[in-house]
């Protein structure tokens, strides 16, 4: 199957495969971990942060933040469709009764810094003090310009805001933009990193800061049941990616531009966006549920709405590309459509 649905699908390689058979393995809850150890360090150091905590999940890893840095009656300033407000359960609030201040996303994925200026609450104790701004990098497959997000977190640092950044794809980013990751981290108090999107390892995050910081999310994981155990055979897994699948990112890029092209030539489609592995297209409402049935049958798995998302990963090779470019263009071909042609 092509699985286009998210890059959360990929799938571990056989290199991978033998790191993760190969590790040497400890008791992590006690730090006796020496491939987890050995992870957690060389990712701080190329982060340019002084220390990092190996996690579960992205969603734990941030949860881990919000609840580190915020107490309960606090306020989070995040972006309206940011994973940490939208996609996350509610966990902020449910596990930590922090609150979290949504703000409309600006066309690049950014927070207006008027807007996050005038959000921001102080010690009224009418209102929910605001203690930390979130942002997201990418966000929905779009790069947060370096200079905004420099400019966001001395902006949210000269108003006693902590910053923490969701940089599950910060990768992606990396890649797009040739910026090093420690260029990327710049100006963020905390970091949390994914290693089971694009880069292909099978679970893991890292959430980085400062070493008190570190320690503090370090007692938030434990209440949290992300303790793990013998966890260096998932660490030598995200290692091996953070060695050897950072650059090839760009072919998923270079694939999503294929695809925004190819789908940009269909009647029928309307391609809205491709920003690096993410491409995000519009099809006439009722032929939905038509179309990802053809396209099942076609091998090709995609959730299919009025607009969808598209993800190239490791795993969609550029010959799966021009399938899913062939299988749409037959499926409206055969149906017939009086809608103009889109362009990007």
């Amino acid at each position: 199957m092509i699985d286009l649905r998210s890059d959360t699908v990929t799938r571990p390689t056989a290199a991978m495969r033998e790191a993760m058979a190969r590790a040497e393995v400890g008791d992590d809850v006690w730090g006796d971990d020496p491939t987890v150890n050995a992870f957690e360090q060389a990712v701080a150091e190329r982060a340019n942060k002084a220390a990092a905590v190996f996690l579960p999940s992205g969603t734990q890893s941030n949860l881990c933040a919000l609840l580190t840095h915020c107490q309960r009656g606090e306020e989070v300033i995040a972006g309206q469709f940011s994973h940490i407000f939208r996609d996350e359960g509610g966990g902020a609030a449910a596990l930590g009764s922090v609150t979290v201040q949504p703000l409309p996303h600006e066309a690049d994925g950014s927070l207006a810094l008027e807007a996050l200026h005038a959000a921001v609450k102080g010690d009224d104790i009418h209102h929910a003090r605001s203690c930390l701004l979130a942002l997201e990098n990418t966000f929905r497959g779009k790069v947060l310009p370096r200079d905004y997000t420099l400019a966001a977190t001395a902006q949210a640092h000269a108003q006693s805001l902590a910053t923490h950044l969701d940089g599950a794809r910060l990768f992606n980013a990396s890649v797009a933009t040739g910026l090093s990751l420690a260029e990327l981290c710049e100006g963020f108090d905390s970091v949390s990193l994914c290693f089971s999107k694009g880069l292909g390892a099978p679970v893991g995050s890292l959430l980085l800061g400062e070493a008190d910081f570190i320690a503090r999310a370090r007692r938030w994981r434990k209440t949290l049941g992300g303790g793990m155990r013998q966890a260096g055979v998932l660490a030598a897994a995200c290692h091996h990616a953070f060695e050897h699948h950072v650059e090839r990112l760009a072919e998923d890029h270079d694939n999503a531009r294929r695809l925004a092209e190819g789908l940009g030539t269909v009647p029928g489609v309307e391609v809205r966006a491709c920003d690096t592995n993410m491409v995000f297209v519009a099809f006439p409402e009722a032929r939905c549920r038509a179309l990802q049935a053809r396209l099942e049958a076609r091998g090709i798995l995609a959730a299919v709405g009025p607009v969808t998302r598209l993800v190239t990963h490791m795993d969609v090779s550029a010959d799966a590309i021009e399938r899913v470019i062939s299988a749409v263009n037959d499926f409206f071909s055969e149906a017939g459509s009086e809608h103009p042609v889109s362009a990007i």
